[in-house]
């Protein structure tokens, strides 16, 4: 049998290309299907339509099936279901890649330095935005001030969002801009000014942002297109096939219908509705799911918040902060206003899913699903709970009998394990990142990075999920260690597991006959090298539909 080398036969894939027979056929390659037990076969087959029509370990009986077949030779690589992230802000990751970033920074100074180099780039007068300062990084790890902005950029407003999109931190000239005074001792609902002696400080947390936001000049629609383009381009080169988008309004919806009639999606998008407001109104409307013919975009749920962020004690308690005695974090949005906008979702037939990370956010979706759902609390209707993160150890077993999904994002452990305990306690922590307390519970768990407040990179989900350290192996033997996943479970949160949580688990995740052939040529085996090697494993190309949409140069 003639091998084609992988370069070779990359242009004949592209749209609009056809072969002879119309069948594409993946040869000498290792190739993980799955299925349960994850057996590994060496030839895969789509037809001219993406779909999977053979798998197995013959290839030379595949060419006899199929005269003409064009032979893709994946020389022994492995090959994996497409990687799925089950929470992720795709717009969000355009812009920060249009932004400063911030991420990792390690002092105030550090971020001073990256907004002075970045400034250099923007016309006078524009506001200088960048993402990804974390105080818990720096020394001292207190929240910063406008002040600690104000010498460096006096006239310019500054306006730079957290790593976790939960609190955002302004110099004086940004809140100067501000449509009302921020002074006294008001508060909005949901949200938080830290002030000291009657001034706001610079920083406002969940809700509150919305008072700098609201006088950010809006992007125009081409600075929102080359966001999502450059997140989309983003996402394939680190191997994901699909995303779950949370909290799409309904002109990004719009956008992305845009890329999808143009052919310009090269990734599944399975968008959730942000919030109460004009995209699931328009679901309702519809009555039905919002499903573009090409299979890349759909709307099928809601994203709804509960409370804030952990890192930015923001995420609601049952009881006070560990590391701030009388405070006991946030609601976002008020019990009753949340309730009725879940029983909108259900009225509506559209699937909710909910940001809860404090045990009693959690608390308070799992009494409000069980309200709403009635005696329907166990059908197969996959409700989900976005991040599940500190959860009372008594409500676990409530996901389970509520038929819930938990959608858990690993690296979040890992980021967050220098200080959580601070922020919790250690008995707390019994509930915290509990993903195996969840397995045994009998939850399905859907695996994602919440990006851009982590990584895109799902090799960095799958490294935290199996070591719970951070990349120096710290700690060793990792954090809490009895809640690591294994090899298996990991990457079956990022494939059939993500795929189960959006309905797709009838054409997605998995390498089998008659699924979609969306899949990842990896650089090794994800099951077995050193977890070590894992943040390092090469994406040596990534497949949606049959067809490359990223090949490592």
């Amino acid at each position: 049998m003639r091998r084609l080398h992988l370069a070779l036969v990359l242009a004949a894939l592209l749209p609009g290309a056809a072969t002879a027979s119309g069948i594409t056929g993946l040869v000498n390659a290792r190739i993980h299907t799955g299925e349960a037990d994850w057996p590994v076969r060496t030839v895969l087959a789509w037809d001219a339509e993406g779909r999977i029509v053979h798998v197995g370990d013959d290839a030379r009986a595949l060419s006899d099936k199929y005269p003409g077949i064009t032979l893709v030779d994946a020389g022994g690589r492995d090959v994996v279901p497409g990687l799925i992230d089950a929470h992720a802000h795709l717009m969000n990751l355009g812009f920060a890649l249009l932004r400063a970033d911030l991420v990792d920074a390690t002092s105030k100074e550090d971020v001073i330095a990256r907004l002075k180099a970045f400034e250099k780039t923007l016309p006078e007068g524009a506001w200088l935005l960048g993402r990804g300062w974390d105080q818990n990084d720096w020394p001292g790890k207190d929240f910063p001030t406008a002040a600690d902005l104000d010498a460096a950029f006096p006239d310019r407003p500054v306006w730079l969002e957290r790593v976790d999109g939960h609190a955002g931190w302004a110099n004086s000239a940004a809140m100067r801009a501000a449509k009302r005074d921020l002074g006294g001792d008001w508060q909005p609902e949901g949200g938080r000014i830290l002030r000291e002696d009657g001034r706001a400080t610079g920083v406002f947390i969940d809700t509150a942002s919305a008072v700098i936001d609201e006088v950010v000049p809006a992007p125009d629609a081409a600075l929102r297109a080359e966001a999502l383009e450059r997140a989309l381009a983003a996402a394939v080169k680190h191997g994901l096939t699909g995303v779950h988008d949370m909290g799409v309004s309904l002109p990004d919806l719009r956008l992305m219908r845009d890329f999808a009639d143009a052919g310009r999606l090269p990734l599944r998008i399975r968008a959730y509705a942000d919030g109460d407001s004009a995209a699931l109104a328009a679901l309702c409307r519809a009555g039905r799911a919002y499903e573009h013919a090409s299979g890349r975009l759909a709307m099928r749920g809601v994203k709804f918040y509960v409370d804030g962020a952990l890192g930015s004690r923001g995420a609601a308690l049952l009881e006070d902060y560990s590391d701030e005695p009388g405070h006991r974090g946030l609601l976002v949005t008020e019990p009753a206003a949340y309730a009725a906008a879940v029983e909108k979702a259900r009225s509506c037939g559209v699937q909710p899913a909910s940001h809860a990370i404090g045990d009693r956010g959690n608390r308070i979706v799992l009494d409000t699903y069980a309200k709403a759902l009635g005696d329907a609390a166990g059908t197969d209707h996959r409700w989900r709970v976005e991040h599940a993160q500190v959860v009372a150890p008594a409500d676990i077993p409530r996901f389970a009998t509520l038929k819930l999904i938990a959608s858990m994002q690993p690296t979040h452990a890992t980021s967050d394990m220098p200080w959580a305990e601070a922020r919790v306690g250690k008995a707390r922590l019994e509930g915290a990142y509990a993903w195996q307390r969840f397995r045994a519970a009998g939850v399905p768990l859907a695996l994602g990075s919440d990006f851009p407040v982590e990584s895109v990179d799902p090799r960095l989900g799958l490294y935290s999920s199996v070591t719970r350290a951070d990349l120096a192996g710290m700690p060793a033997g990792g954090w809490l260690p009895d809640q690591k996943l294994t090899p298996q479970q990991a990457l079956a949160g990022f494939t059939a597991d993500a795929a189960h949580a959006a309905f797709d688990e009838k054409a997605l995740g998995k390498l089998v006959a008659g699924y979609r052939a969306d899949f990842v040529i990896l650089g090794g085996d994800p099951l077995t090298i050193p977890p070590a090697q894992l943040p390092k494993l090469e994406v040596i190309s990534t497949w949606v539909d049959g067809k490359p949409v990223y090949e490592r140069k």
